[in-house]
Parts: structure tokens; C-alpha cells; sequence
């Protein structure tokens, strides 16, 4: 094994305390339950999905941006914001894109109205600044801003989630059918003529994959960011493309898919400890000390979190003889998926955060400025959690909930910071997210971060968090 440090993630100082307070809601209420509000990930807009729709809201006025509605049948329970591709007349491209997963067995891919987007994208930018645009807001709401451009069509039952790997390319979605399909933008994502900008915003999509090793509804799906880790000396060598895939279900457990030297998109590992359904999986988006792999979070109904991180890779795994790296491996590509067994990665389960919900964690977000984490789930508290200094022994509670996998030199330390019981009232609440601040109130706008909480009273509330 590598002797580097297993030092955690560098943290900002240890906090004694913390406070969180709510700020005025997003207006206006949505008045039907809320299933998640996704930010985006450069501009401050965030989307909620409700019912058939999902409504845009300003991060700077707190205010409804948009609405995306007639496309879907049935709930919108997911949605994800595609990030830039390409670059367009030597500038990043400014194309909208969102897609939707629906309860219709449908995902719809929705893009920013190629006559009205750079105008309002401007705007937002504007009220970012905090420019005085007061008619841009009593400007009144166009019906035909977004467009439906394509739906992907394939699973036979409810889409429960959608997302984008970190480059734009790929698109997972994961339904109650079990599966997971990868989808390819093949598209061109940079034009070199007028003509060929003008065909930018034609959606061209194809399956590349289709998963089918869960033995049950398929929760979530969550790719890597793209931080220093994902591509470092304790990634896996060469044997796999960049992206890396996780994937929650109702079987209890999470797997990991990688797409090997042949082109297949693989399952790497299965992550089990989990007494329950997994809710959910979230990426460590904050680069980590010596470059060492993001780390992976689970959630579910049996009220634990679990920190997975990958383990270190040996020594001669980083020269010429790494497996698919030569032609003399005898497990080297070429052979079926079920005898590269030296291809599968090793996962443990080294922390799982104290117990605070009674009732399923139906969310978790982790800051890629801080590190704290915050939960929510079915009993109605918002919990905030701090990562401590490392231990040196693990107590038998943590011992007996990690089942002895995480070693106890590593296991890293969780405390909790505070707790809002009741923070939507006697309602669930079904998604929390970092994003950043652009609203008057804040003091270092689109630095500053708060969360933001959705749930089955409609109601989108973002909260202030303070720690000393």
C-alpha cells in the first residue's frame, strides 16, 4: 500500500458552534409538494421541480425566473443543469440546457429560447452585481422561454433521477425499473461557423449503456466532480476512463461504473452496509490533501449516513505493468466483464456520521467550500455536521455501524454542529443544497453560501449558516 498520510480533507477551523436561520422563502410558494431545487452551477438560478413542472427561481431576487411546463405527463421528481461544452466564437457557450426526470418513464431535455437567452442571461448577471434592474423584474414572464427539445425515452417505470457528468458529455438516469442508462450528447459542442452555431442547439443524443446489476428501484445517480483527485496518483491507472458513475437502489446497496479500455461501461464496486433502501449519493466536490480520491457519501432508510473512500492502489499498480496498461495481463481487455476481477476497485466504509434523524435521510449535501455537511429527511430536522480531526481508536458504536471495515488509524471523525427541528413546519422535507448567495442580503455575493431546502409544503427556503 502507498505510505502517504491518510490525513482527511484540509478543513477550515474546528467551529465550537453554529447557527442557522431561515431567510425569506422563494416566492412565490409553490402551494404542492416540492421534490428538489438544483442550482446552477455558474449562473445564480436554481430550479425546483413540482408536479408536471419545474420552476426557475432567481438566486438574486429570491423570485420565480421561469417556468419549464407542458413537457411531462406525470411528476417532475428530478432535474440537472448541463454543464458548458465547448466554446463558441472563442467564448464558453452560453447555452441553457436543463433536463427533467419524470414519473412519465421519460426524461425531457429543455433548452433556453435561442431568441430571448443571452438577453436574460445578462440580466441575471446584472442583478448578480447588484445593478438596479427594476424593469428587468416587473418584466412579465413569456411562456414560450423554454423549449422542449428532446425527450429520452427508454425505461419502462418512474425516472428517478437525472445527471450530468462534469464535461456535459454523458447524462445518467436511474429508474424504478432498475436500471441505469448512460446517454452520449453527440452534438457538436464546438462550431467553427455561423452555420454550424446555429445548429448548436439541435440535440443529438445516443445510449451508450444500459445497467442492469441492481436488484432493485434505483434511487440516485451521482457522478465525480472533476477535482484534482479523480485524475491523481490514487486514481486508478489507466484502465478506466476519467468519469466515474454511483448509483443508490432500493437493494440496499451503491455501485460504482467506470467505462473500461473496450468502451463498456463497467460496475467496479458494491458498496454494502446498509440496512435499508440507499436514498441517495453525493461526491466530495472539495479537492482533497495530496491530491487522494473524492470521498462518497450514502443515505438512506435505515437513518445512517456512510463516508466510502476508495483504497490506495499498490505501489506497481503505477508502472507499466497496471492492469490493461500492457498486452502481457492476462486479465487485460478483451476479456468479459465477469472475469476482470483485477479491474474491480476497493471501497470501505471509513466514518459514519452520528445518528441524529429518526426516519429516512432523504438528502445530504456537502460543501465544496467548507466541508460541512447538512441533512434532511422525513422527520422534518435540518442537520449540520462538522468533520473533525482524525481518531485513533474507533468507540464500539462506530465499530459496530462501519460492521469493522474502517480501519481505526483512518477512521475520520463526525460531529454535529447544530440541528432545526421542524424546519418545514410538520411537513417532510425532500431535498437540501449549498448554493451561493446573490441576494441583496448577502455581503460577499457569489462567494458567500447558504443551503436550500424543499419540501412537501411547496415551500423552497433558503437558510442562513453561520459557525464559530
Amino acid at each position: 500500500m502507498a505510505t502517504e498520510t491518510t490525513t482527511s480533507a484540509p478543513s477550515a477551523p474546528s467551529a465550537t458552534n453554529a447557527e442557522i436561520t431561515p431567510l425569506p422563502p422563494f416566492s412565490p410558494d409553490l402551494y404542492q409538494r416540492a421534490w428538489a431545487s438544483i442550482p446552477h452551477p455558474s449562473l445564480p438560478l436554481i430550479a425546483t421541480c413540482h408536479a408536471h413542472s419545474v420552476t426557475v427561481f432567481s438566486l438574486s431576487t429570491l423570485s420565480k425566473h421561469s417556468v419549464l411546463t407542458g413537457g411531462h405527463t406525470r411528476s417532475v421528481r428530478s432535474a440537472a443543469w448541463q454543464p458548458p461544452r465547448g466554446k463558441v466564437s472563442g467564448k464558453e457557450a452560453k447555452r441553457l440546457r436543463l433536463v427533467t426526470g419524470s414519473f412519465d418513464t421519460t426524461a425531457g431535455v429543455w433548452t433556453w429560447d435561442q431568441g430571448r437567452r443571452e438577453e436574460r442571461l445578462e440580466r441575471e448577471i446584472r442583478l448578480q452585481s447588484g445593478e438596479d434592474n427594476k424593469e428587468a423584474e416587473e418584466e412579465e414572464e413569456a411562456e414560450d422561454e423554454w423549449e422542449l427539445t428532446l425527450v429520452l425515452e427508454g425505461h419502462e417505470n418512474e425516472v428517478k433521477s437525472v445527471n450530468y457528468s462534469p464535461s456535459g458529455q454523458y447524462l445518467a438516469t436511474c429508474s424504478r425499473d432498475k436500471s441505469v442508462w448512460i446517454w452520449e450528447d453527440v452534438g457538436n459542442p464546438n462550431p467553427s461557423s455561423e452555420e454550424e452555431e446555429e445548429e448548436e442547439d439541435e440535440d443529438e443524443w445516443e445510449t451508450v449503456a444500459v445497467l442492469q446489476e441492481h436488484d432493485g428501484d434505483v434511487k440516485a445517480v451521482a457522478w465525480c466532480p472533476d477535482v484534482p483527485g479523480r485524475k491523481g496518483k490514487y486514481a486508478p491507472p489507466r484502465r478506466y476512463g476519467d468519469d466515474v458513475l454511483a448509483s443508490a437502489s432500493y437493494d440496499n446497496t451503491v455501485r460504482l461504473w467506470r467505462e473500461d479500455g473496450d468502451g463498456e461501461w463497467v460496475c467496479v464496486a458494491v458498496l454494502e452496509g446498509h440496512e435499508g433502501t440507499v436514498w441517495g449519493v453525493a461526491w466530495e466536490g472539495r479537492p482533497r490533501e495530496n491530491d487522494k480520491f473524492p470521498r462518497l457519501l450514502s443515505w438512506g432508510a435505515d437513518e445512517v449516513i456512510r463516508v466510502w473512500s476508495l483504497k490506495e492502489p499498490e505501489e506497481e499498480e503505477h508502472g507499466e505493468g497496471a492492469a490493461g496498461g500492457g498486452n502481457n495481463n492476462p486479465w487485460g481487455f478483451g476479456v468479459p466483464n465477469t472475469m476482470r476481477r483485477s479491474l474491480k476497485e476497493e471501497w470501505e466504509c471509513t466514518a459514519v456520521l452520528p445518528r441524529v434523524h429518526k426516519g429516512d435521510i432523504y438528502s445530504v449535501a456537502w460543501s465544496t467550500e467548507t466541508g460541512l455537511l447538512a441533512s434532511v429527511g422525513s422527520d422534518g430536522v435540518l442537520a449540520l455536521y462538522q468533520e473533525t480531526a482524525n481518531t485513533s481508536e474507533k468507540t464500539e458504536e462506530e465499530e459496530e455501524e462501519t460492521n469493522g471495515d474502517a480501519p481505526t488509524t483512518t477512521a475520520a471523525g463526525w460531529k454535529v454542529l447544530t440541528t432545526v427541528k421542524s424546519a418545514h413546519g410538520p411537513y417532510e422535507i425532500n431535498h437540501i443544497t449549498w448554493c451561493k448567495r446573490y441576494d441583496a442580503g448577502s455581503e460577499r455575493k457569489g462567494e458567500e453560501e447558504m443551503l436550500v431546502t424543499t419540501g412537501d409544503d411547496g415551500v423552497v427556503r433558503p437558510w442562513q449558516v453561520r459557525t464559530q
